[in-house]
């Protein structure tokens, strides 16, 4: 197991912890360990490619880790209604638009590596900030409400040009597979 990806797979079981921490409105301390989970995904991305260490598990645990943070966290923060609920629908049904895809190609035994693209790297990034924001918000109570309007407008907005480029990619990889 590679330091890349031992850092994706603490992300990934820093979730519940979280979540757990949201849940008992300790948000102080889910917002310490949700800027730890973060900056991470940034960190084993750098490390996989410094130290040349990219490998299959990292190609799927990295964004696995991610989704499961941001759904996670997406989620709860909207059923205690410190996010809105729009914003909340629309992460969770790209993601599951993205991974149904890709299960859906893989039962067709259809290949297919989709690379994050801008827009998509944008979206997580304005996730993550939007995120941090609201738990920082209700944790060291620092206001700054015109910056989490601005930032879910910015995720909405990302959130749905993503989700789009992974639709019409998709379709494209289905419609191709079907001509041949």
């Amino acid at each position: 197991m590679s330091i890349p990806n031992l850092i994706s797979l603490s992300r990934l079981l820093s979730v519940p912890l979280i979540i757990y921490l949201i849940l008992n409105e300790s948000h102080g301390w889910a917002f310490a360990l949700f800027l730890l989970a973060g900056a991470s995904d940034a960190l084993d991305g750098y490390l996989a490619k410094a130290l040349d260490q990219t490998s299959t598990l990292g190609v799927y645990l990295d964004p696995l880790a991610d989704k499961a943070l941001l759904v996670s966290v997406y989620v709860t923060l909207g059923m205690g209604g410190l996010i809105d609920d729009l914003v909340v629908i629309l992460v969770v049904f790209r993601d599951v638009l993205i991974v149904g895809g890709v299960l859906l190609l893989l039962v067709l035994r259809r290949h297919w590596e989709a690379r994050p693209v801008l827009v998509s790297k944008v979206n997580t990034g304005v996730q993550i900030f939007l995120a941090a924001a609201v738990l920082a918000q209700a944790g060291i109570a620092i206001e700054i409400s015109g910056a989490i309007e601005l930032a879910q407008y910015a995720v909405i907005a990302t959130t749905v040009g993503s989700g789009g480029w992974y639709l019409v990619a998709w379709l494209r990889k289905v419609a191709s597979a079907e001509t041949r």
